[in-house]
């Protein structure tokens, strides 16, 4: 896809490489002034996800040029810009055209890098912020990729499915960051699965056991809000408890998997057996949630991130007529072992190549209504393990929870207590 790629084979470039082939024969979007010959990014995020996103949508396609850059924190975004910069050589250097008065920082921030005269808003902040930057993007008709999860509580959900819906009226590009979509061996068996290669699918058990993460301190100048969106994983009101922010990507392949049919029920249970500490904010870290389908089926999520112990990310697949490794791309049927042709292809640069391809060729995608039932569906089983409930899909489609401020300000903050089954109840 890229030059400094291994050369793709038949099957992968009829699958990926068209598109960016194509790129040179297709007329510049609609959304930029006449004349013009580039497409304009603002970055709303400049930690690990929002850089490698970044260098993503630079490599997609050569017209793409970084215009903006927005940190809550303003003392993040040089750093990030210098790492662009510098990436791969060099190679973007020339497209990174961000001077210090399209910097921005603080809460509002957000606005006047997305006003500042780009085409395309990468949002990849804490997701407790994403339904509200989402929802101003869209409306000043910026096209969008974000990443997941796109909420923390069934408000903020509800919130990304209303502008979804907005971004569809206006015909504008909304890609999802679930990366697992963009794998073309994952495609090329899920789509084996879903022609019914094996059978019926009847039950799904995915696993993402993990270790610790970072933790960046906690300094005596920082208020407690400044504390907690410096140490934003830890508080569920800005990544959703890790269930949500980093198990969702299970989740989310499952629901792939299911061929998008919604769960009609979630029961779990988990805690907090070593993020004892306060420091560790209020988020657990172990859950199991059940996934309950009209037809029967259902999906087993296990999720831990607990230093020294196993490590394991699968997604193993029963069906009526045999049974699958997704990660593997691997098939099992009739006795006879199918695997899907490995390919070179990074399904992160996938993502952006696939959406600037389509709004260059007026065809804007949009997968946010998907993404966002994702979304719900991880937060269904947290709210499902953090009460001790069994959780239908209308009653977390109608839930009233709100972990989000409605005032962002620097100052104190409570964040919402632990959770604890039989106590926390669902609101």
């Amino acid at each position: 896809m890229h030059a400094a790629e291994p050369t793709p084979t038949r099957r992968t470039f009829l699958q990926a490489t068209a598109a960016t082939a194509a790129a040179a024969s297709l007329t510049v979007p609609a959304v930029h002034a006449a004349g013009a010959n580039e497409i304009k990014v603002a970055l709303v995020g400049c930690g690990g996800r929002g850089g490698g996103a970044a260098l993503n949508i630079l490599a997609a396609d050569p017209t793409v040029k970084l215009w903006a850059a927005c940190d809550i924190f303003a003392d993040r975004i040089e750093p990030k810009l210098k790492e662009f910069r510098d990436a791969n050589k060099g190679k973007y250097k020339d497209r990174i055209d961000v001077p210090a008065e399209r910097c921005f920082s603080g809460f509002d921030g957000y606005k006047q890098a997305i006003d500042s005269g780009v085409d395309v808003v990468i949002l990849a902040t804490s997701p407790g912020f994403r339904p509200i930057h989402f929802k101003y993007a869209v409306e000043k008709d910026k096209h969008v990729f974000m990443e997941k999860p796109h909420a923390v509580d069934a408000t903020g959900a509800r919130s990304v499915l209303e502008t979804a819906k907005l971004a569809e009226k206006k015909k504008l590009g909304v890609c999802a960051g679930f990366t697992y979509r963009y794998d073309l061996p994952k495609r090329e068996t899920v789509k084996k699965i879903h022609d019914g290669a094996i059978g019926d699918v009847l039950a799904i058990h995915t696993t993402f056991l993990t270790g610790e993460l970072w933790y960046r301190g906690d300094e005596e100048k920082w208020s407690p809000m400044e504390k907690q969106i410096r140490n934003w994983y830890y508080y569920n009101w800005l990544s959703g408890d890790f269930i949500v922010e980093q198990a969702i990507h299970n989740v989310d392949k499952a629901a792939w998997m299911m061929n998008g049919a919604l769960p009609v029920a979630a029961t779990g249970m988990g805690g907090r057996q070593v993020r004892t500490d306060a420091k560790w904010g209020n988020i657990w870290d172990h859950f199991t949630v059940v996934y309950e389908y009209a037809t029967g089926a259902k999906v087993f999520l296990q999720c831990r991130q607990t230093k020294g112990c196993q490590t394991l990310v699968m997604d193993h697949i029963l069906g009526t007529k045999g049974q699958g490794q997704l990660m593997k791309h691997e098939l099992t049927i009739d006795g006879k072992k199918w695997t899907a042709e490995p390919t070179d292809v990074s399904p992160y640069d996938l993502e952006h190549v696939e959406l600037i391809q389509s709004i260059k060729a007026g065809k804007p995608m949009n997968d946010a209504v998907v993404s966002a039932h994702s979304t719900l569906m991880g937060i269904m089983g947290r709210e499902a393990a953090y009460t001790g409930q069994r959780i239908t899909w209308d009653q977390i489609l109608n839930s009233k929870q709100s972990l989000v401020p409605t005032e962002f300000a620097w100052g104190p903050h409570d964040p919402a207590p632990i959770a604890m089954p039989g106590k926390t109840k669902f609101v």
